[in-house]
């Protein structure tokens, strides 16, 4: 007999990207910024390293959260920082959503909405993507019209594909909430300066941000949520006491507010982005446009497990994707690469073993 819950029995949990831990890997998997932090970050963490850490750190948060309002021209009251986006998915989750709630998000989109909805026994439907990886807007309106919440990641992962903001307002649940995970969202041609959170329907948006990716703290695990302060005021109930230590709020607030440092890593990246999508072109691979700092690619006739243990043998990681139950398909799934935009010699060697592959 167990002694846990039963939707804890019943699920198969998250599964995180391969880590390895030796060197000589370029690795692709992950969706990690290649390029180092802001050096003002290093300076924040060695003065906070002598800043008696016998002690707790800010529950709230207050300077990190004073230097995300100053970015998103918003008061403090509309942040609320957090242990990586995905522990304010998880405040998200138990702030709102009940056993009788309907649940709605993208499919193929990042599986771990579901497992916390499956965590909170709440319900849940997935918006089938067509094979575009665009909306039936019409059928997507008519589910969430159901729905407690609506989570939509843009840019999408896996596929890097970005919605029109009009699209996204339209999905609004009439009795819920609209939860906008940007975690990619610097990488953007053109980024949301929380424009949304100020239109007509502002009070029932929130907006996710990591600095994982974007600003290259995925070790330090900070992200934050930006709402209006009636939803902050009552997802803060939800958080650990002391859910961001001293040292990731310190570097968090560096990181912030150097945005020359970041702005300038993302612009890096999206050119190395458009000179690695030409190249897995050439190799006759499908490449979806992508706004995110990865691309999903296919190819029309070498099973893309294949090439993924091809280019692990030669220690190169990339992600192989499956999503089952996927009726837009004819083999009822889709598989795929998602490869993570690396340094411009990680994309040369990439690019020529996949030459030798394909």
């Amino acid at each position: 007999m167990s002694l846990f819950r039963p939707n804890v029995d019943a699920i198969l949990g998250y599964v995180p990207g391969e880590q390895p831990q030796e060197p000589g890997w370029v690795k692709l998997n992950t969706n990690e910024n290649p390029y180092p932090p802001s050096p003002k970050v290093i300076e924040a963490l060695e003065r906070v390293i002598h800043d008696r850490l016998n002690l707790y750190p800010d529950p709230l948060g207050s300077k990190f959260r004073q230097a995300v309002a100053k970015l998103f021209q918003l008061d403090p009251e509309w942040v609320l920082p957090a242990n990586g986006s995905d522990e304010n998915l998880t405040i998200l989750m138990r702030s709102f959503i009940n056993s009788s709630d309907l649940v709605v998000y993208p499919y193929p989109s990042y599986i771990l909405y579901e497992t916390l909805v499956d965590l909170q026994a709440g319900r849940h439907q997935r918006l089938h993507l067509q094979p575009d990886w665009s909306w039936d807007l019409r059928a997507a309106q008519a589910i969430t019209a159901k729905a407690k919440m609506t989570i939509l990641p843009n840019p999408n992962s896996p596929t890097g594909n970005r919605w029109s903001d009009a699209d996204i307002v339209s999905l609004i649940p009439p009795d819920g909430l609209l939860v906008l995970d940007e975690a990619y969202g610097d990488f953007a041609d053109q980024p949301h300066q929380g424009e949304l959170l100020r239109g007509e329907q502002g009070s029932k948006i929130v907006v996710t941000r990591t600095l994982s990716k974007s600003y290259s703290l995925a070790g330090l695990r900070v992200g934050f949520a930006l709402a209006h302060p009636d939803l902050i005021r009552g997802m803060r109930k939800m958080k650990d006491s002391y859910n961001c230590d001293k040292l990731s709020l310190a570097g968090a607030t560096a990181a912030i507010e150097d945005q020359n440092w970041m702005k300038s890593n993302t612009a890096q990246i999206r050119a190395t982005r458009r000179r690695m999508t030409a190249g897995l072109l050439e190799l006759g691979f499908q490449v979806v446009p992508s706004q995110a700092n990865f691309v999903w690619a296919t190819h029309p006739s070498i099973p893309h497990r294949q090439i993924y243990e091809q280019l692990k043998a030669q220690k190169i990681l990339v992600r192989f994707m499956v999503f089952p139950d996927y009726p837009n398909s004819p083999s009822n799934e889709i598989t795929g690469l998602r490869i993570t935009v690396g340094t411009d010699p990680e994309i040369d060697q990439l690019l020529h073993s996949l030459k030798g592959i394909v």
